[in-house]
């Protein structure tokens, strides 16, 4: 059975966890070290940046997911979670994780007052997505071998940079997985080459 982890320190944790289970797949709440184990990928939830990179630290788990990442993991960050990912964000000197080849500006769509829902055509993964906004971010440019999935307003909510899947929005929160089967369509490709790789050896 395929394991997805999410990060399980603030935010949105329980309502993915939902999600994966309903998606026939073995859901773990990350808070150690140790449950970093064993994951075929890991899933960053919304919530609030600033408060999420102080418990990575006070956990130790920074590094442990960037090693994480470099052992090939494919990673799908939601809004707090894309800010994570994120190589550079607006207006700060320093970033999170630094994974993903994107530039990323924090509450670009208002405050928790202006949340919104939306339907989203996204032709990798289908039409009418519901996508909730929540003191979203918005990806501001991407490096030149990341694919924009999706844009709403004329920025870039939605994309990918080989292992690494961001978005700005709460696929979550909505009854629709087509967005989480997206990613572990990913997840599934990495383990499939993982394997094949091992076995030719």
């Amino acid at each position: 059975m395929t394991k997805i982890g999410v990060l399980a320190l603030q935010g949105a944790v329980r309502e993915h966890i939902c999600q994966i289970e309903s998606l026939d797949c073995e859901a773990i709440a990350v808070k150690t070290i140790e449950d970093l184990n064993c994951l075929d990928g890991l899933i960053l939830p919304g919530g609030e940046s600033t408060t999420m990179r102080k418990l990575l630290d006070r956990y130790h788990l920074l590094e442990p997911i960037q090693t994480l990442a470099q052992q090939g993991i494919p990673m799908f960050g939601t809004c707090a979670g894309l800010i994570l990912l994120a190589k550079e964000i607006t207006g700060l000197k320093i970033h999170h994780l630094g994974l993903m080849d994107v530039i990323v500006e924090r509450n670009s769509f208002g405050r928790q007052k202006d949340s919104f829902e939306v339907e989203l055509p996204i032709p990798s993964i289908g039409n009418d997505i519901p996508a909730v906004f929540i003191r979203a971010p918005h990806i501001v440019s991407v490096g030149d071998n990341v694919e924009i999935l999706a844009t709403y307003e004329k920025r870039i909510v939605l994309a990918k940079d080989g292992q690494f899947l961001g978005c700005s929005f709460h696929p979550e929160l909505t009854k629709d997985v087509r967005v989480l089967q997206y990613f572990i369509d990913m997840v599934n490709d990495f383990t499939k080459t993982s394997l094949t790789k091992i076995n030719t050896k």
